[in-house]
C-alpha cells in the first residue's frame, strides 16, 4: 500500500514511525506548510520525500491513501478536491481516531519492552549474588580484623580496602538499576556503539556465565548511531545473553562493528547450535521462542525488531546449524555522524 502524510506535528511523526514498522505499507511522501515541523526532519531520516505542494504529492504514481493529520477542515475540502482516482481519504473524526491508536500502539511498545527487561532480570539473580558476595564477605573479614586491630597505619589500609568493596557493590546496584529503569518515550541522542557493548558485556554477565567465553571484539574506532541509549543497551545484552545460552557457555563471542559509505553495521556472533532455516522466519514474531517452557518470553527478539526500525535500522540473522548464528544491525546514517561524531 502506497500512502503519503499531509501534517507533519506529532500525529504526522507518529504515523511515520507506525508506518515504518509495516512492511505492507510504503510512505511516498509527506507535506506540511511550516519548514520546521518535526516530523519533516524524522521523514528525512528515514528517507521519505519531502513536498512544497499537496498537489504535487497527490501526483505520486499508485497512491492508495491519503492521510490528514493537520485537523485543518479547510485542507480536508482541498484534499477531495483532488484525491486521485483509487485513494482513499482518511481526515477529520477518523484521523484523531487513529492518532489516539497510535499513541496507545506507541505507549504499549514501551510498556512490553519494560516488562520484558523486567522479566529477564530474575535470571541475573545467581550472577548478582554471586558479585555482591565477594565484596561482602571482603568486607566482614576486614572489619573483624579491625575490632582487634591496634596500629593505625593497618587501621587505614584495612579501611581503603572497605571502601574499596563497598564502591564496587554500589557499581553493581547501579548498573543495575540504570539497566532496568524505564526507558523514556523519546531519548534520541548519539550514541557510542562501542561503549555500549561494553557496557552491555558487563550487564549480561550476571544472566549468563562468561569465565569459559572466549570474547573477540572487532571494534571500529568510534562508531556513533542516533537512538535510545536505553533500549539500545537492552538489544546488546539480550543479543549476546542468546549468544551465550546458544554455546551451552562455552564457546566463541564474536563483537563487531563498523561504519562505510554511510552504512553502521553491528554484528553478534556465536559458535553455538545454530536455528534451524525452516524456524530463522519465525523468531522475530512475538511470543515465539525456541527454549524450554520458563526459559524465554518470546519477546526479546521481537522487541530488538522494533526497537531497531525505529531507528531506521534493520535486523537480519544468518544461522548453520552446529557452526553458530550472527546477528547483524544494520542502520542507514546519512547525517555521516557514524564515525566522526563524538557521542553524548
Amino acid at each position: 500500500m502506497r500512502a503519503v502524510i499531509i501534517g507533519a506535528g506529532r500525529g504526522g511523526t507518529a504515523l511515520l514511525d507506525v508506518f515504518h514498522q509495516i512492511g505492507t505499507i510504503e510512505v511516498v511522501g509527506i507535506f506540511d506548510q511550516n519548514s520546521s515541523a518535526p516530523g519533516l526532519k524524522r521523514a528525512q531520516e528515514l528517507n521519505v520525500p519531502i513536498y512544497d505542494r499537496v498537489a504535487d504529492l497527490l501526483k505520486s504514481q499508485g497512491l492508495h491513501l491519503v492521510m490528514d493529520v493537520t485537523g485543518d477542515p479547510s485542507m480536508e475540502s482541498v484534499l477531495r478536491e483532488q484525491l486521485p482516482a483509487g485513494a482513499d481519504l482518511v481526515s477529520g473524526q477518523a484521523s484523531r481516531l487513529l492518532w489516539t491508536l497510535v499513541q496507545h500502539e506507541s505507549t504499549w511498545q514501551t510498556e512490553l519492552l519494560h516488562a520484558e527487561k523486567l522479566a529477564g532480570i530474575g535470571s541475573f539473580a545467581a550472577g548478582i549474588a554471586h558479585d555482591m558476595n565477594n565484596p561482602l564477605q571482603l568486607i566482614l573479614g576486614l572489619a573483624e580484623n579491625l575490632t582487634d586491630e591496634t596500629d593505625l597505619d593497618a587501621v587505614h589500609l584495612q579501611a581503603q580496602d572497605i571502601i574499596d568493596a563497598v564502591k564496587r557493590t554500589t557499581a553493581i546496584c547501579r548498573d543495575l538499576t540504570s539497566y532496568s529503569r524505564r526507558t523514556s518515550l523519546r531519548q534520541d541522542c548519539l550514541v557510542g556503539v562501542n561503549g555500549k557493548l561494553d557496557e552491555a558485556l558487563k550487564i549480561a554477565r550476571y544472566a549468563v556465565a562468561l569465565q569459559d567465553i572466549d570474547i573477540r571484539k572487532l571494534y571500529q574506532p568510534d562508531v556513533v548511531v542516533k537512538g535510545n541509549p536505553d533500549e539500545l543497551l537492552h538489544v546488546f545484552v539480550n543479543l549476546i545473553t542468546n549468544a551465550v545460552q546458544a554455546m551451552e557457555h562455552r564457546g566463541t563471542l564474536t563483537l563487531e562493528t563498523s561504519a562505510m559509505a554511510g552504512t553502521i553495521q553491528v554484528r553478534v556472533s556465536d559458535t553455538g547450535c545454530g536455528i534451524p532455516r525452516e524456524l530463522q522466519s519465525l523468531i522475530f514474531e512475538p511470543f515465539f521462542t525456541t527454549k524450554p517452557p520458563g526459559k524465554g518470553t518470546g519477546l526479546g527478539l521481537y522487541n530488538i525488531k522494533n526497537v531497531i526500525h525505529r531507528m531506521n535500522g534493520s535486523i537480519g540473522v544468518d544461522s548453520h546449524i552446529g557452526r553458530g548464528s550472527t546477528f547483524t544491525l544494520t542502520f542507514h546514517d546519512e547525517s555521516g555522524v557514524g564515525e566522526s561524531a563524538t557521542p553524548s
